[in-house]
């Protein structure tokens, strides 16, 4: 059991990888829009533009078409999910790796004894 979770760890630490770069950088491109949103965006509703729906953006409420509305949230959501399932892989990684790592050294230790 020990060596099959050691052959796993390589593919372990590509996944968690796998989900947190993209996660990472989904938060950075919501953040961005959201940043741009509150730069662009008027602060009271623009009903000839369709921007009827509020969006608080760090203390300034903004108004929004819907298709921005779910643009946004769509973004940031996904992005959340991304990092939030890489870093549940990342913890599941380091809790193995150092399972293995214990394990050779106590293998070590009673090989010399």
């Amino acid at each position: 059991m020990q060596s099959t979770t050691r052959h796993n760890l390589p593919l372990l630490q590509f996944f968690a990888l796998l989900f947190l770069v993209p996660g990472v950088f989904g938060l950075i491109v919501s953040a961005i829009l959201s940043t741009n949103y509150a730069a662009t965006l008027p602060r009271v509703p623009d009903p000839a533009n369709m921007r009827i729906v509020p969006r608080d953006i760090h203390g300034v409420t903004v108004f929004q078409t819907t298709e921005e509305d779910h643009t946004l949230t769509d973004v940031e959501y996904t992005a959340l999910g991304l990092f939030m399932v890489g870093i549940t892989l990342s913890v599941v990684y380091i809790e193995r790796r150092y399972t293995a790592h214990n394990s050779t050294l106590e293998h070590d230790i009673r090989a010399r004894a």
